[in-house]
């Protein structure tokens, strides 16, 4: 099986990760065409941007190893590769725990990656409340809104460690938008927004658009803090919804 394109490759961040020094790769190629999206390069033309050979990255992840004990795989979207399960086989052979990034299109291969065991945490981004019309309009893509759904129900039931978030962005997500979005998916461990961040936008005209400000983006966050129900009271101690600002 031929192994995915890595196209960026961080060796230690404290972000991508909640609570852990992770390594970061990014991977080519998207599945969706959000206007917001700030990976331009990545999702339109990753031809242009060079390769990391895999043999360098597993140099470097093994030169970190005492202190850097997982990779976090990104995009554009990791799960439309073929070969994304020996990737991450790879990754769990030298002993690091591995979250995915993902949108969520493609169930059949989060369930696999989930109960073959080759994905620790997952972070799903739901583009929306789970609308179709709403999703078309944020996604740039007539979206099966099916196949969002599965994706979600998969994380619930597996009880994979996970995180939902949302990038926000003004003039398509209101206070009404934003509280439909948890409505959709109580019962998670986590939720997070983004706040829009416009530079380097698929769509060039965002890059005029002026994110939320401070204020705006914490009565967001406080929307969400205070209508997120989790699973249970212990959960609730454990987890908390993260505000994370691009801007």
């Amino acid at each position: 099986m031929r192994l995915p394109e890595i196209k960026g490759f961080l060796e230690s961040s404290f972000i991508d990760w909640p609570g852990r020094l992770t390594a970061s790769i990014w991977l080519a190629g998207c599945n969706l065409r959000c206007p917001f999206c700030h990976n331009r390069d990545l999702v339109l033309s990753p031809e242009t941007l060079p390769n990391w050979p895999l043999k360098e990255v597993l140099r470097r992840l093994r030169k970190n190893r005492l202190f850097v004990e997982s990779v976090c795989i990104s995009g554009g979207e990791p799960t439309i590769h073929p070969g994304l399960a020996d990737l991450l086989e790879i990754f769990k052979n030298e002993g690091l725990a591995v979250k995915l990034d993902t949108n969520g299109t493609q169930p059949q291969v989060l369930r696999e990656l989930i109960l073959k065991g080759l994905v620790d945490f997952v972070a799903m981004d739901v583009k929306a409340p789970l609308e179709s019309r709403l999703y078309r309009r944020i996604t740039g893509k007539n979206i099966d809104i099916s196949k969002i759904k599965e994706s979600i129900s998969i994380i619930l039931e597996t009880g994979v460690e996970h995180l939902f978030r949302m990038t926000v962005v003004p003039g398509f997500h209101s206070p009404e938008v934003v509280f439909a979005w948890v409505q959709d998916l109580q019962g998670a461990q986590r939720l997070t927004l983004q706040n829009f961040s416009p530079h380097r936008c698929l769509d060039k005209t965002l890059e005029s658009l002026r994110p939320f400000d401070e204020k705006e983006f914490s009565a967001l966050c406080a929307l969400v803090e205070e209508n997120h129900l989790i699973t249970s009271e212990s959960e609730r101690a454990r987890s908390s919804t993260i505000a994370t600002s691009f801007t």
